[in-house]
């Protein structure tokens, strides 16, 4: 069996793309993944239509109203673990704060707090 240039080429780009699935570059025990086994090309990426962006607010929307009323039922240490976590992401001494990570951690603070203000309407 020869082995062609091309189906080569074809293979690593279906196991690059298919290994976006697995770590596409969220944060690791550690910290943020600064890089990857697997480098992603920005040509590999297509852009988003805007009918994809519109869902994938919705779905943002959605998924963090869940969160909120899961964690409205969730106990004190839950909501600990949650801030822990805020504070785990948020910029350390001597590392260049990044806008959005910043953001991030507020607002999983925020989501704790609107829980909670939920919790205790609801016991009320």
């Amino acid at each position: 069996m020869t082995d062609h240039p091309q189906s080569r080429a074809e293979l690593q780009n279906q196991q690059l793309r298919l290994s976006i699935w697995d770590d596409e570059g969220g944060a690791g025990r550690c910290g943020p993944q600064e890089s990857t086994a697997h480098p992603v090309e920005n040509r590999l990426i297509p852009d988003l239509t805007n009918t994809e962006l519109v869902q994938l607010r919705v779905r943002v929307i959605a998924l963090e109203n869940l969160v909120t009323a899961l964690l409205s039922g969730a106990p004190a240490s839950q909501h600990a673990l949650v801030r822990a976590m805020a504070t785990q992401i948020s910029p350390r001494a001597g590392m260049t704060p990044h806008p959005l990570t910043i953001q991030a951690a507020l607002h999983m603070n925020e989501m704790v707090d609107r829980a909670i203000h939920y919790q205790s309407s609801a016991a009320g």
